[in-house]
């Protein structure tokens, strides 16, 4: 996956001080490696050659020879197992006060060992020939009893009985000789960077390979998916190094631990590449190959015995580890991506480790070492990663950040564009509805006080018009005006305000006519369909049936009811009844027109009319207009 390389933030160091100054680190694990691996600088004596008598399995022993120290088995015989006994002296050292008590501290001593001062027995790790213990995967100290060294003038004889395992890097290591003080401080210091940092190693590859298979679980990005194979792979060649004993016997588990160590090498080259840039297929096929090839040669190294072929692994190993160097070099001086700096020094570090490991641990040139620098060295990439991981999250907590800006301010301008449209929405509306008001008026006005004063007209320019009729005619005319004035007051759904409305507008025509009006009207609930369009239209047909009871009805008593009925189903009920002359229940009211119109009328509001009448017992009219939910 390519990094972009970002823009440092004014005031902020740039990103390659900061590295730079985190770069150091890097090179602290191998620096406290290599002190821990050098000589002491504490008085104490080492001793370099001793006399060995060496076994071969199935050979005779080879005759006795002074040989020096470290001594290694694989320099021997590496396809064979076998034993040795190396005799040295130790010579007389100062006695007395704190430092009555001496030991003896071995670098490595193993496969198997046992440790005589004179014939006496004073250390043994495993059983000779026992392959399920190694004791060369860590310091050994011998603590020598006070009466064995204390007033001892001549030097003491020492003896140490060896076995070996072949590929198994056995052998003894220089043997330093002095007060336990001293050796005590020295063997912590030595296993501290040789066993416990394996063990704290183990487990951050361990919980980094798990962090990284996480991410690529849940992103499907090659870089995490290498990283966590490489740092579990690498997990079981730090426990090997931990002084642990591991639960596979020998040869099995050698070949488990080259195996997962070739592949922790190979993964985390192609980790680096992937850093930096997206590989070319030729790349790829080559870290492939070179995966392949190290494992197959550590498998059949330990299946034929030939450890020529985990050298050779080893040595292809670094080989690809050199030929990456270039592309990191090219990006880091390029300034191309902010992890190329930190990725070349952990490289450099890694393959100069991994020289050391192959020519002075593997091979033994200039002098043999146990000590290997390439754990310490490969950790190194797991801090790269975690610092990848957070600078990749910080990067996406900007963006994402920057992202919700964005949205926020989309959002508040579509708000904005939002609000503006409901404003004119509102507007259109408002004038909409002003002009559907006013078209409603016209028409009302047409209709309604129009045609009674087309009527009014058409009797006055009649000859002889009775001023009665003239005078019926200009009230119709008011009433109608009057009606419609009052469809423009606000209701609020009150039909109970409707109707006295219409009451107060009628009583005086009503009492004119000499008559008495009965009011029973209950306490009407609140209904939001009692628009002004709809209490016209009530108001309209009750007008109509007042209008026909003073006109033709003969009454002396007229009654307006109007009730609630709860349900179900719910509706509201208005009576209008008269003690007239009636008419037939099958007719027309004499000389009346308007049940047509008032029907249509109540239909417009969903409300049923009905009249009841009869001749000389009045009439009803009855609204039935029912609730609906």
């Amino acid at each position: 996956m390519r990094l972009a390389s970002p823009t440092p933030a004014p005031g902020r160091r740039p990103w390659r001080r900061r590295l730079t100054m985190g770069l150091c680190g890097l090179a602290l694990p191998i620096l406290l490696a290599g002190l821990a691996a050098a000589q002491p600088a504490a008085p104490v004596q080492t001793l370099r050659t001793a006399e060995a008598v060496v076994r071969v399995a199935g050979e005779p022993p080879l005759a006795a020879a002074r040989v020096a120290l470290p001594f290694r088995w694989a320099d021997q015989a590496p396809r064979q197992a076998g034993g040795a006994t190396l005799t040295l002296e130790l010579p007389p050292l100062p006695a007395g006060g704190d430092d009555r008590l001496h030991g003896l501290l071995f670098e490595a001593l193993g496969n198997q060992a046992a440790v005589y001062v004179g014939d006496r027995l004073v250390a043994r790790w495993g059983q000779l020939g026992d392959p399920t213990f190694d004791a060369g995967r860590g310091p050994r100290l011998v603590r020598l009893p006070a009466d064995l060294v204390e007033g001892a003038a001549a030097p003491l004889p020492l003896r140490i009985e060896l076995s070996f395992q072949p590929q198994r890097g056995g052998g003894v290591s220089v043997v330093r000789w002095a007060p336990l003080a001293q050796l005590e401080a020295l063997e912590a210091r030595e296993r501290l960077w040789r066993n416990t940092l394996s063990l704290v190693y183990a487990a951050g590859l361990l919980l980094m390979g798990g962090l990284a298979a996480g991410l690529w679980w849940y992103q499907r990005d090659p870089l995490y998916g290498c990283f966590s194979l490489a740092a579990l792979a690498g997990t079981l060649r730090n426990l090997d190094q931990s002084g642990l004993q591991m639960p596979l016997p020998w040869p099995w588990w050698g070949a488990v631990v080259a195996m997962s160590y070739a592949v922790h090498i190979a993964l985390l080259a192609r980790f680096v590449t992937l850093a930096l840039h997206q590989p070319s297929r030729a790349v790829l096929r080559l870290l492939s190959g070179i995966l392949w090839t190290a494992v197959g040669l550590a498998g059949l190294a330990f299946a034929l015995r030939l450890p020529a072929l985990w050298t050779g692994a080893l040595a292809l190993l670094c080989g690809g580890g050199i030929a990456a160097v270039p592309g990191v070099l090219g990006d880091a001086v390029k300034g191309r991506h902010p992890t190329a700096h930190a990725l070349l020094v952990a490289g450099l570090l890694a393959i100069a480790a991994g020289l050391h490991d192959l020519l002075r641990v593997r091979i033994g040139l200039g002098g043999a070492s146990w000590v290997p620098l390439t754990p310490h060295a490969m950790f190194g990439f797991v801090l790269i990663l975690a610092g990848m991981v957070v600078a990749r999250y910080s990067r996406s907590v900007h963006e994402y950040r920057d992202l919700a800006r964005s949205l926020d301010a989309r959002v508040a301008e579509r708000e904005r564009q939002l609000t503006a449209a409901m404003d004119a929405l509102q507007t259109q509306r408002e004038q909409q509805a002003v002009l559907l008001e006013r078209q409603r008026l016209m028409r009302e006005i047409h209709d309604g006080v129009g045609s009674q004063l087309v009527g009014l007209l058409n009797l006055v320019g009649r000859p002889g018009a009775d001023p009665a009729v003239m005078e019926a005619q200009v009230k119709l005319a008011l009433d109608e005006l009057r009606v419609a004035v009052d469809s423009l007051q606000p209701l609020e759904g009150d039909l109970t305000v409707v109707l006295a409305t219409l009451r107060y507008r009628l009583q005086p025509r009503l009492e004119a006519a000499g008559l008495t009006l009965e009011w029973e009207v209950d306490s009407l609930p609140p209904r939001a369909d009692v628009t002004p369009q709809t209490a016209m239209q009530i108001q309209r047909i009750l007008l109509e049936g007042f209008t026909n009871v003073l006109r033709h009805a003969q009454a002396r008593r007229i009654r307006l009811e109007a009730h609630w009925h709860a349900g179900p189903p719910e509706r509201m009920e208005i009576v209008l009844a008269d003690d007239g002359r009636g008419f037939a229940a099958d007719g027309q009211p004499a000389g009346g027109q308007g049940l047509p119109s008032m029907r249509s009328r109540a239909a417009a509001i969903g409300a049923t009319l009905t009249v009841a009448s009869a001749p000389g017992e009045g009439a009803a009219l009855r609204l039935d207009w029912p609730v609906r939910r």
